[in-house]
């Protein structure tokens, strides 16, 4: 079957998670790429040892993937960084194509924070961009996550596209600003894609 492939991406607290949980609960099966890539990381053992390979043995302790060490190998180091993502995003893409095909809606949803960075936007249909000021996003992170700092937080948006470039990109944006309903927006988006696909 040849369904629709719909992305949905957006920056950091941007409320990707709540709309895809919107979009579940109108039955619409969702891939979560950040979720799966951690998942990999763990289990996929030719993804393990390329992991390895790059950092060494302290990559892995008994737990699983040593996310603090990566962490601190890969945060200021770009090459480090771009090398590591060049062994997950395929891993990532090769898992997705399988779990895509075993999906029986009319559309799919593939959430993802680096959609466009990563390049894997290429391979959907249309992009759903979740969007909501950059103050506001840092407030939700530091609520939702007691580890990270402001610095952290407004280092990782550095890493991602600007929300203006992500959005000129999208065929349908979300405003998730605390001002404008999200779910009405979600349901004609649905009834959009819906209705396209015929």
């Amino acid at each position: 079957m040849n369904r629709t492939k719909i992305g949905i991406t957006g920056g950091i607290g941007a409320g990707k998670s709540i709309i895809s949980r919107i979009f579940k609960l109108l039955g619409i099966p969702v891939y979560d790429a950040d979720t799966r890539a951690k998942w990999l990381m763990n289990h996929d053992e030719e993804l393990k040892k390329g992991i390895i390979r790059l950092f060494g043995n302290e990559a892995y302790t008994q737990e699983g993937l040593n996310r603090t060490f990566i962490a601190g190998q890969t945060f200021r180091d770009q090459a480090k960084l771009d090398q590591l993502n060049g062994l997950v995003h395929p891993a990532v893409g090769h898992d997705y194509a399988k779990w895509e095909k075993e999906q029986e809606s009319p559309f799919t949803l593939k959430e993802a924070a680096l959609l466009f960075e990563a390049g894997s936007y290429k391979d959907l249909d249309q992009i759903i961009v979740v969007s909501a000021p950059e103050e506001l996003r840092i407030e939700r992170v530091l609520k939702r996550d007691a580890h990270r700092s402001r610095k952290d937080i407004e280092a990782i948006i550095s890493k991602q596209w600007p929300q203006e470039k992500k959005e000129s990109k999208a065929d349908f944006v979300i405003y998730n600003n605390g001002k404008s309903l999200v779910i009405p927006q979600v349901l004609s988006i649905h009834e959009k894609i819906l209705a396209s696909i015929g």
